[in-house]
């Protein structure tokens, strides 16, 4: 609970029993007494009014208008993608080789040599594991190297920033790195260094845990989504998911789906690719994560510039029968959530020799589509042709977000205008502060 932003809306309210009422809330989470509830209920009180009302472009929040959760940021759909292309636009253009506006899963930076480049990436634990850490800090830190892996590199070191709320168990940060260096010690990439604080301080009460991976890695040649051309074949491996499978088997009580998520497979097909010389033929590799296939399409499409066509036939084969028996099971679309296979686009003639590589790893892989002239993505499904776009949110794998749905905003193009209207703001902040430093 965050009695910080309890009280300052209480305040905002002008709220004559707010004291009372954040007291009581307190009571409610914290193992704590009375008289020590009121007093924290005070001070939260104190140091919310004085950061009421503020002014200055440094001290003045942009507002929106849209919450995160109207607008399905970090629901892996329409809204979430939109929103990071705002993101990109607000960091601007930049000298990276590949960045945010490439809607890729790392960034690449080139070396001081200009013979290769850096690889940088960051992943959140996925919001619904706070309970389960172990688990978090495998799947968080298996989606890090994912992510560096798919531009063509071989990881090097992972980094980790750990929050837990001011009521957690310190055992769940050791339970945390574990997982973490579980996926570690598996592939001989090193956990070097990383953060560790409490959410919000002492603002924040409860359990919750949050934080991330990161990951960095060398390569020579680039795997990017925007060298995705025309011609070309989309491979994908098997996938068992991650993080979005794990949760989903949690809270529906399937428990043990979780365990066939606990593998490095993807890692394994990756580090084969890169061992044979392969990736230096492959145009883009990336994993099916963001909103499942139908994100990942979506993405590409928008950063090449071509139009991806996929075979469904050939991809169901491809999804662990456990974890597609329980997604159908309970009416979740495995086309929009993440699968955590690989995806490989390369030219026809070396699809053999990259399924032969994966394989021979003991990863199973095919051809599932190729790469045409257009825009957009369509899928071939018992014969019919079909769109292929993703929904406003990724397909909804709990109770809870089976209830919020997956339905776009009737007021959705006006949200758009209000979030255009913030980043600019934004933008214009960071360049009153630019220049008021560059005049001191």
């Amino acid at each position: 609970m965050d009695i910080e932003g309890y009280a300052r809306k209480g305040l905002r309210k002008n709220d004559p029993e707010l004291e009372d009422k954040l007291t009581e809330r307190i009571l409610e989470i914290k193992d704590t007494t009375p008289e020590h509830a009121r007093s924290l209920a005070k001070a939260a009180i104190v140091e919310a009014k004085a950061t009421l009302n503020v002014e200055g472009d440094v001290l003045t929040s942009t507002i929106s208008g849209v919450s995160m959760g109207e607008f399905g940021v970090g629901s892996r759909g329409l809204g979430d993608f939109y929103a990071h292309e705002k993101l990109a636009e607000v960091i601007g253009k930049t000298t990276a080789a590949v960045d945010t506006s490439h809607l890729d899963d790392s960034g690449a930076i080139l070396n001081e040599t200009g013979d290769g480049y850096i690889i940088i990436t960051i992943d959140g634990i996925h919001s619904r594991l706070s309970d389960f850490p172990f688990l978090a800090g495998f799947h968080v830190a298996r989606a890090s190297l994912r992510d560096v892996y798919v531009m063509g590199s071989r990881p090097v070191a992972l980094l980790s920033d750990i929050h837990v709320a001011d009521d957690g168990d310190v055992a769940k940060i050791f339970d945390h790195i574990a997982g973490i260096t579980t996926v570690s010690e598996l592939t001989g990439i090193p956990l070097v260094t990383g953060s560790t604080l409490r959410i919000g301080g002492d603002m924040d009460i409860g359990e919750r845990m949050t934080g991330g991976v990161g990951a960095v890695g060398t390569a020579t040649d680039l795997t990017a989504r925007i060298q995705t051309q025309v011609g070309d074949v989309i491979l994908m491996s098997e996938g068992a998911g991650g993080g979005t499978v794990s949760t989903a088997a949690l809270y529906y009580e399937m428990h043990d789906v979780v365990d066939e998520t606990i593998n490095i497979k993807f890692l394994e097909a990756c580090e084969a690719l890169i061992a044979s010389g392969l990736t230096k033929h492959v145009h883009a590799m990336t994993d099916v994560t963001n909103g499942g296939i139908r994100g990942d399409a979506k993405e590409i499409s928008r950063t090449a510039g071509v139009k991806l066509v996929f075979d469904e036939s050939k991809m169901r084969p491809l999804v662990n029968p456990k974890v597609l028996n329980m997604l159908e099971k309970l009416e979740i679309d495995y086309l929009g959530v993440s699968l955590d296979a690989l995806l490989v686009i390369a030219p026809r003639e070396y699809a053999d020799d990259i399924m032969k590589t994966v394989r021979d790893a003991g990863v199973e892989i095919d051809i599932i589509g190729e790469v045409v002239e257009g825009s957009g993505a369509e899928i071939t499904i018992d014969g019919e042709v079909c769109d292929f776009t993703p929904r406003f949110r990724e397909s909804a794998y709990t109770p809870i977000k089976k209830m919020i749905g997956d339905k776009e905003p009737r007021d959705f193009e006006e949200m758009k205008r209000a979030v255009d209207n913030a980043a600019n703001e934004a933008i214009d902040k960071k360049r009153k502060v630019i220049k008021m430093i560059k005049g001191k």
